[in-house]
C-alpha cells in the first residue's frame, strides 16, 4: 500500500503536465519551479529546467537598408529608425548582419524564389509544374522533438494562402515560410479562434467554453495550496492570460471593422455568416502574438512560426498614422519618393513593433531562474534586405532570447566580411537546432555552425 507521501508526490507528478477538466479537456500548466518536471524516463536535473523554445516571426517585402542598422557606441548598441520599437530590448537581442541563402540569392523570381526558403535554404523550383522548396528547419525540429508536446509545431499567419500565379509560379510560395516536406507547406492557421482551440480545445475543434475552463480552474485552486507563493502568482497570471485571449477573440470576431479595401456595399445583401476572423490588422497580429506566448508558456508546443503577412502582400497599412493610399508592396517600390519612403518606414517599424510586443510579454513571464524569453530563441526576419531593389545578398535578422542561458545577447554580429562559406543562414539554423536538442551533421548548404552563436 502506498504511503500518503507517495500518493501526494504522484499527484504532483500527474498535475505537472496538465489539469483535466470536464468532457476530457486538459490544459497544460506553465513551468512551475516548485513542481519538478518529470520526463518519461524519470526525474533528472535537466528535466527540472524549463525547455528551450524557438519562434520565427516573418514579415514581407524586406526593409529600407538606410534605416535597418545597429552599431556600437561607447559599449552600447545603437539601432536605426527601422528598429526603434526594440530600443528597450537591445540587451535581450542579437543584431545579425550579412547572412544569406545562396540559392535564394540567385533565384530568378525576386520574391517567390526567396520567401519560401528563408528557413530551409533550399532552391525553389522555377518549373511552374513542380512545387518544391525544401523542408524547413522548424518542421525538421518538430519531427525530432514535437512528440514531447501536444502540438508538434504551431504555424500561424494573418493573410490567407493565395492560389493565383506570379512570375508564372504558384503564390503558395508567397504564402508559406514553414514547409512540412520539400513539396508541401505546413498548414498555416490564420483564425485565432482555431489556433486557440488547438491549445485549449478537446482535440475535435470545440472551443474551451466557460464551464470547461471553470472546472479546470477549480482544480487549479486545489493545486495552489501545494505550490510556492511565487508559483501561486504565476498560476493566477497564466489563467488570467487565457481569459484575456478568449475574450479578445470573441470581441474581434464580432467587430465590423474592415482592413484594407472597402466593398461596394455598405450593408450585406445576404444573411451574415458566422465570422470568427478578426476584422482589422492590429487586432489580428496581436492575437497571434499572444497565442504564441500562451503556447510556449503552457508548453503546448516549443516551435512556432508566424507570417505577419504574405510575400507580395496587398495589405493596406492605412490604419497607421501618416500612412494612406498605397498598398504595402507599392510603398516598398517607392521610387525614392520621400513621402512614400516615410510611409514604408512606418510599416517596417510596425512589423518590428509586433516582435517587440512579443519579446516584452515573454520577458514579463517568470520561469525558473529567468523568464520565458530567457528560455527561448525568437527570430524576426524577412527574405529580402532592400525591399525596393529585391536584394538578397543578406537577410535582416534579429535573434532575441538566450536559449536557457546558452546564448549571449546584446551583441552586433556582422558576418558580411567573413566570406560566403562563413555567412550561410543554414549555419545559424544548425546552431539553433543544436540548442533545441536536434543535432545534425549538416543542413541545406551548410556543414558548420555559425561562429559566435
Amino acid at each position: 500500500m502506498k504511503s500518503a507521501e507517495e500518493v501526494h508526490n504522484n499527484e504532483l507528478k500527474s498535475r505537472r503536465r496538465f489539469l483535466q477538466g470536464a468532457a476530457g479537456v486538459a490544459i497544460t500548466l506553465p513551468w512551475l519551479e516548485s513542481l519538478p518536471l518529470y520526463a518519461e524516463e524519470g526525474p533528472s536535473d535537466a528535466a527540472n529546467k524549463p525547455p528551450v523554445r524557438f519562434g520565427c516571426i516573418w514579415f514581407s517585402n524586406g526593409v529600407e537598408p538606410e534605416h535597418w542598422w545597429a552599431k556600437d557606441q561607447d559599449g552600447e548598441m545603437q539601432i536605426g529608425p527601422g528598429l526603434a520599437p526594440m530600443m528597450p530590448h537591445r540587451k535581450d537581442m542579437n543584431f545579425i548582419r550579412g547572412l544569406y541563402n545562396e540559392d535564394a540569392f540567385v533565384a530568378k523570381s525576386p520574391h517567390l524564389g526567396r520567401a519560401p526558403n528563408v528557413l530551409s535554404g533550399a532552391a525553389v523550383s522555377m518549373d511552374p509544374s513542380v512545387i518544391r522548396c525544401g523542408k524547413t528547419m522548424d518542421q525538421l525540429m518538430a519531427e525530432h522533438i514535437g512528440g514531447k508536446t501536444a502540438v508538434p509545431s504551431l504555424v500561424l499567419g494573418v493573410e490567407p494562402n493565395e492560389l493565383r500565379l506570379e512570375d508564372g509560379l504558384s503564390m503558395i510560395y508567397a504564402s508559406a515560410v514553414s514547409w512540412a516536406t520539400d513539396t508541401k507547406p505546413a498548414t498555416k492557421e490564420i483564425y485565432p479562434a482555431r489556433a486557440f482551440d488547438r491549445l485549449f480545445g478537446d482535440g475535435r475543434g470545440r472551443e474551451l467554453d466557460q464551464t470547461i475552463l471553470d472546472s479546470v480552474l477549480d482544480q487549479a485552486h486545489g493545486l495552489q495550496s501545494k505550490v510556492s507563493s511565487h508559483d501561486q502568482r504565476k498560476l493566477g497570471e497564466y489563467f488570467d492570460s487565457i481569459r484575456d485571449v478568449e475574450k479578445r477573440i470573441d470581441q474581434a470576431s464580432k467587430g465590423q471593422r474592415l482592413e484594407g479595401w472597402r466593398p461596394s456595399l455598405t450593408e450585406p445583401n445576404m444573411e451574415r455568416p458566422a465570422d470568427d476572423l478578426p476584422q482589422n490588422v492590429p487586432d489580428h497580429m496581436r492575437l497571434m502574438m499572444d497565442i504564441v506566448v500562451l503556447a510556449f508558456q503552457m508548453d503546448k508546443t516549443r516551435i512556432a512560426t508566424c507570417m505577419l503577412n504574405n510575400d507580395l502582400s496587398q495589405m493596406n497599412f492605412k490604419f497607421l498614422d501618416g500612412v494612406s493610399g498605397a498598398l504595402h508592396l507599392d510603398l516598398t517600390h517607392n521610387g525614392k519618393d520621400p513621402h512614400k519612403e516615410a510611409m514604408y518606414l512606418k510599416t517596417n517599424q510596425y512589423h518590428v513593433e509586433q516582435f517587440a510586443y512579443l519579446v516584452d510579454r515573454m520577458k514579463g513571464i517568470d520561469e525558473g531562474e529567468g523568464t520565458l524569453l530567457d528560455n527561448s530563441m525568437m527570430m524576426l526576419c524577412s527574405s529580402l534586405f532592400d525591399g525596393d531593389s529585391h536584394s538578397a545578398e543578406q537577410l535582416p535578422i534579429l535573434l532575441a532570447g538566450s536559449a536557457g542561458g546558452t546564448l549571449k545577447t546584446g551583441r552586433i554580429l556582422d558576418y558580411l566580411e567573413r566570406g560566403n562559406d562563413n555567412r550561410r543562414a543554414a549555419s545559424l539554423h544548425l546552431s539553433i537546432m543544436d540548442r533545441m536538442g536536434v543535432e545534425l551533421e549538416g543542413f541545406a548548404d551548410s556543414r558548420s555552425r555559425l561562429a559566435d552563436i
